[in-house]
């Protein structure tokens, strides 16, 4: 959520960085309804007070017995009790109304952040890893994991419908090693906290991250008691601090958690259809961290960094994208795209999206710290990234790794986790 008191006395330059990402704020309406609430609270204010110096004065009358000023005074603070409660209903209604209106204002971007439309305008800051040359027209992951069995498509469509996927033997296997090797990769050299988060949230901790109420139609929601599916990690994660004040010496607070993440990819049907790209339901190592203020921008940069680590680990080459403002995530003050590079697509796909988000989410949650020095309690910045994509990883090491006989070579990272297995073949 933007600061309101940004928008009460900035809102001109609000509506500027706003249209920056292709966000229309109507200033005119926003001043009416501002100068509409300060005028009913002041109004409110008003007729307390009078009611209070009534009350008084009906306590002063009624000592003096002049029973007759008493009841003139009783009547006039029963009129301004009427008054008051219309007055009350009018400013929590324009409240209200600027309050919906906050929930639905995306984050500010940077003034580092490319402008532009669309993901064509996204710049990308650099390459790491060299791209796989092959002797033969390589295949893509469902080729590859239909010849050898670790995919099951047809499965996946008969248990649950389209954009889901059966992963079989070496396949399931596989999968649990790249969770395994994350998490342990994230947990003792980069020192988060490893979480176990329940799957299910309610509807405030969404608000909390920006999820709902703008992405409603993109959520999996129970039927009976309205909880909602995760569709990250980051949900429960960054919720931990809501409603708290940490002490300054507990920042910055990391967590990493493995879960399935449940997502109705609503605004993409007729894309990515093919295989394991874009699924309802796939498996992520997701990384948040709670941080001072002035530590947000190195903070971000650095758990770019941790998600970088994993595919260095994996020899997958990939690339970095600063995404511009019109691909910006709804919480997002800056963002970076990691893109890993697919054979079998010839081309770069996001695999990991690392986001530095101010102190937007914070101001929706609550999630404070108590700054040394005796100064009152001051919002953290949030951050969070894939640490990485489970699935989206598993394909990279198929297509990225495959021979000309059709099998797969295990990265040497993850050989431990698979018995100290080389390859992946149909024998």
């Amino acid at each position: 959520m933007l600061d309101p008191q940004l928008l009460r006395h900035d809102p001109e330059g609000v509506a500027a960085a706003l249209a920056r990402r292709g966000y229309q704020l109507d200033v005119d309406r926003w001043r009416y309804l501002e100068d509409r609430r300060k005028t009913q609270q002041t109004r409110m204010e008003t007729l307390q007070a009078e009611r209070k110096e009534i009350s008084k004065a009906v306590g002063e009358a009624k000592k003096a017995g002049d029973e007759e000023t008493a009841e003139s005074r009783k009547a006039r603070a029963e009129e301004i009790g009427t008054e008051l409660e219309e007055v009350q209903e009018e400013y929590e209604g324009t409240r209200a109304e600027l309050d919906a209106w906050l929930w639905e204002m995306p984050n500010l971007p940077a003034p580092e952040v490319p402008v532009g439309e669309d993901d064509t305008a996204n710049v990308e800051i650099r390459r790491v890893g060299e791209l796989p040359s092959f002797g033969f027209t390589p295949q893509d992951h469902v080729a590859i994991g239909d010849s050898l069995g670790l995919l099951d498509a047809e499965a996946g469509v008969s248990l649950a419908g389209s954009r889901f996927t059966v992963l079989r033997g070496l396949g399931a296997r596989l999968s649990r090693a790249l969770g395994q090797f994350m998490m342990d990769l994230h947990a003792t050299e980069h020192g988060y906290t490893e979480i176990a988060p329940p799957l299910l949230a309610r509807g405030e901790t969404l608000e909390g991250t920006g999820q709902l109420p703008k992405f409603g139609d993109d959520l999996f929601q129970t039927r009976e008691d309205g909880y909602y599916l995760i569709p990250t990690a980051e949900v429960p994660l960054t919720n931990l601090q809501r409603d708290s004040i940490a002490d300054a010496a507990e920042l910055p607070a990391r967590y990493v958690a493995w879960t399935p993440c449940f997502r109705r990819e609503a605004g993409s049907y007729g894309k990515d259809t093919r295989g394991m790209i874009r699924q309802h339901q796939f498996d992520k190592v997701e990384l948040v961290q709670m941080v001072h203020p002035d530590h947000g921008l190195p903070a971000w940069e650095e758990l770019c960094g941790h998600a970088e680590m994993v595919l260095q680990r994996l020899e997958l080459p990939y690339r970095v994208v600063e995404l511009c403002t019109g691909d910006l995530g709804f919480a997002a003050r800056r963002t970076f795209d990691l893109e890993v590079w697919l054979p079998g697509q010839n081309a770069y796909r996001e695999i990991s999206s690392v986001s530095w988000c101010h102190d937007f989410q914070a101001r929706r949650m609550g999630a404070r710290f108590r700054a040394q020095g005796g100064e009152k309690p001051r919002l953290v910045h949030t951050l969070n990234g894939s640490g990485v994509a489970i699935g989206r990883a598993l394909l990279a090491i198929l297509e990225n790794f495959q021979a000309a006989d059709g099998a797969v070579t295990v990265p040497t990272a993850l050989r431990p986790y698979l018995g100290g297995r080389e390859r992946i073949s149909a024998d």
